[in-house]
């Protein structure tokens, strides 16, 4: 993998998307242990972001810190995009700077151009499509506590949004059966429903999208949801809230799904929209080390791309 770009989930098979888990499993463990590994000694990250972010930033950058390396934030007032410069005079010029480049982008294609002119690894930490570092940390924390993801029943509650884009694309990789529930209108992108449908017919596994959160969480191992209103959509806030209500992941919900059920949202949370208190709080809980996850995998990523898989 050393030397590719990351920008989807598709972008890797599911053998690779196996061994960043397991590295990253690994990593966690020697971190837990206090162990050093300073395996990205004298590398530079570049972090460009047009998108505020606080998960995003602090585990790029931890991450890059605990592996030897060096992360520069760059958000767009301390880039010359905001003043006119292309995105490919960007890639060229930080490339010739940096060990890799993570950028949490607006629109796809720009990360896509991004890509295109740089000659060194580009990830994708967030755009309006994608969502690949959150869905490898995802399946990380979801394999901790089943010990596998072949033949589980993953449950989308909620907006089909670029989260829930990677995610299907990474459960449909690996074998597990991902059942969204979403409004009418509100669905990801029919392109990508029949990738990971095709996908999932060679794994095993099963990709099922319709509107009734009962019936997607039936049988589910994990209940996942997200906020309704993202960021670029306040304008649609008011509508959003009204057809996304019956949507909300509470305990009368859970208790439709499998006794150990386990319940995940990448953050930040709007409690009392998406997900109330006494799930996010109570002990189906998987959030935080959901969150914490976000580093182990990002990091397992960063070696992948700048150093290559052990």
């Amino acid at each position: 993998m050393k030397g590719r770009h990351l920008l989807a989930i598709h972008d890797l098979n599911a053998g690779e998307i196996e061994s960043i888990l397991n590295l990253a499993e690994s990593l966690k463990k020697e971190t837990k242990e206090g162990k050093s590994h300073e395996i990205l000694h004298g590398k530079t990250l570049g972090m460009i972001f047009a998108k505020p972010s606080t998960r995003t930033r602090v585990s790029f950058e931890t991450g890059m810190t605990q592996l030897g390396g060096h992360a520069i934030y760059l958000g767009m007032n301390d880039l010359q995009l905001g003043r006119g410069e292309t995105i490919a005079d960007t890639a060229r010029t930080l490339s010739r700077y940096v060990d890799a480049i993570m950028a949490r982008l607006f629109k796809h294609q720009d990360a896509e151009e991004l890509a295109k002119h740089s000659s060194v690894p580009v990830i994708n930490g967030l755009t309006d499509l994608h969502h690949p570092c959150q869905a490898l940390a995802d399946l990380m924390t979801i394999r901790e506590r089943f010990g596998k993801l072949k033949g589980l029943n993953v449950a989308w509650v909620g907006d089909g949004n670029n989260v829930c884009v990677s995610l299907m694309e990474g459960c449909s990789l690996m074998g597990a059966n991902f059942h969204v529930a979403c409004p009418s209108g509100y669905e990801p992108p029919a392109e990508i429903i029949n990738w990971a449908k095709n996908s999932a017919a060679k794994s095993g596994g099963l990709v099922e999208i319709q509107t009734e959160p009962e019936k997607a969480v039936r049988n589910a191992d994990v209940i996942y949801t997200d906020v309704w209103v993202s960021m670029g959509q306040e304008e649609e806030s008011k509508k959003r809230l009204e057809i996304f209500k019956k949507y909300q992941v509470n305990r009368s919900l859970i208790e439709k799904a499998n006794p150990n059920v386990i319940v995940m949202h990448c953050l930040p949370a709007h409690r009392g929209q998406e997900i109330t208190d006494e799930v996010i709080d109570g002990p189906h809980s998987a959030v935080w080390d959901q969150a914490e996850n976000r580093m182990h995998a990002q990091k397992a990523l960063l070696v992948a791309l700048i150093k290559g898989l052990p």
